[in-house]
């Protein structure tokens, strides 16, 4: 069974690593992001944000599943994406959180303005701009499929494509949280999945 911790031939501690592909408009989502990152803080794990897209996801329905008919949720992935492919997952995971709180760490119920996320970030003002542009369209839909189609299954956001310490490779969908979990139980959920990764039988589990 693998465990939160690992350990090298040599006895040095090895961690695990998570790409944590998200869409950064969607408000579930976020519970999921503030839950991985607390956890990240108190076990040897490195998180490696990438962006999806809720409207990449839904284009081909005849139905609207985000209620979205004006295309707003374009807007922050596209800059999104824009920041991952010209200054990487480290700079994108800065810039989601900045979008999900006030200046004062306050976290908010709905994203906010993407210049001031930017700004607070030090990110180049510009990139806003990718917003209401196709340049990243491409990047989009590339880093978009590179998480998804790691699931045969219907899914949505986030996806996570997890490394244990001892090199075992999955991909699950979620899990979608509809709030941040207490202290006690992030590290009942981290160890819950931690188990199902161990399973390569396990394919799905819905609530």
């Amino acid at each position: 069974m693998s465990t939160a911790v690992g350990t090298t031939d040599t006895g040095v501690e090895t961690g695990w690593t998570v790409d944590f592909w998200l869409d950064p408009a969607c408000p579930l989502t976020r519970h999921t992001a503030r839950w991985i990152t607390q956890i990240a803080g108190q076990v040897p794990l490195d998180v490696r944000w990438r962006v999806m897209s809720l409207s990449v996801l839904n284009e081909h329905r005849e139905d609207d599943p985000e209620d979205d008919p004006d295309g707003f949720l374009w807007i922050p992935a596209r800059v999104a994406a824009a920041i991952q492919t010209e200054h990487g997952h480290d700079a994108l995971g800065a810039f989601y959180d900045a979008l999900w709180t006030d200046s004062d760490g306050t976290e908010r119920e709905w994203i906010g303005d993407i210049g001031e996320a930017l700004r607070r970030t030090g990110l180049p003002a510009e990139l806003a701009e990718a917003g209401t542009s196709a340049d990243y369209e491409a990047e989009l839909r590339a880093s978009h499929h590179d998480g998804v189609d790691r699931i045969d299954a219907e899914i949505g956001t986030p996806v996570l494509a997890i490394v244990t310490p001892e090199g075992a490779r999955r991909a699950f969908f979620g899990p979608v949280l509809n709030a941040v979990p207490a202290v006690t139980d992030q590290f009942r959920l981290w160890n819950a999945i931690a188990l199902l990764t161990d399973v390569p039988a396990f394919r799905e589990l819905k609530g």
